[in-house]
């Protein structure tokens, strides 16, 4: 199942990743400790969580400081992601296995949570479904999803206007017109960007229930929902 996130984080990317999501993405610190709190209400004292799009390992680590008998099974295509993510997790590493490959890379034995954070915006619409599909199925019925990923409006003006918000908020300091126009380009051309709504809508359709909305910052959306 080929999508682009591979492409996206390798080689010098990898470097400067860890600097990126606490700048482009509000109140990303409390993010890791919502999701921390929405697992937990769900989850046995020994849980077993699925990370897709576990590079870089900054969930993982967050999750495993705050939750010392979980253990995570983290699943990304990029080998250089999943180097950095190894760094990162190194305390934990009693307790994490880290797969390359996309969401049919992931052990089939169900899990009693999973998340996906600032990944789903990466695969294309026509595999949005079935990822999602795969992950219900990795999932024991009752086990918290939490998903948080580039979420606005898709008609125009309003699509560009999240465009433009989300990158003026994420841009370093210095950053002139022609740095802000060419990310402005990249979103509008590589990421796969749906509706709150329709998201929603998938998630359902996917098999999950009681989906609920519990981020909003700015362009970015964060849902929890719940294996039917």
């Amino acid at each position: 199942m080929p999508n682009n996130i591979d492409s996206v984080f390798s080689g010098s990317t990898v470097d400067s990743y860890s600097a990126g999501p606490p700048r482009q993405v509000p109140g990303y610190s409390s993010l890791h400790r919502m999701v921390s709190l929405l697992l937990a209400e769900h989850m046995p004292a020994d849980g077993r969580v699925l990370v897709l799009g576990a590079g870089g390992g900054q969930e993982i680590k967050a999750l495993a400081e705050a939750h010392p008998e979980w253990s995570f099974d983290g699943v990304d295509p990029s080998a250089d992601m999943l180097r950095l993510a190894q760094r990162v997790t190194s305390p934990h590493s009693a307790r994490v296995r880290l797969h390359e490959g996309y969401i049919g890379s992931a052990p089939e034995e169900p899990f009693d949570a999973a998340t996906c954070i600032l990944t789903f915006h990466f695969i294309p619409r026509e595999q949005r479904l079935e990822t999602l599909q795969e992950l219900r199925r990795r999932l024991r019925d009752g086990a918290a999803l939490v998903l948080v990923h580039l979420s606005f409006p898709q008609a125009e003006p309003e699509r560009s206007t999240w465009i433009a918000r989300h990158v003026a908020y994420g841009l370093p300091d210095g950053a002139g017109p022609a740095q802000a126009e060419h990310a402005r380009e990249a979103i509008r051309t590589k990421l796969t960007i749906l509706s709150p709504e329709e998201e929603v809508a998938m998630l359902k359709g996917a098999g999950f229930s009681d989906v609920s909305l519990f981020y909003a910052g700015l362009s970015i959306k964060g849902w929890v929902a719940y294996a039917a």
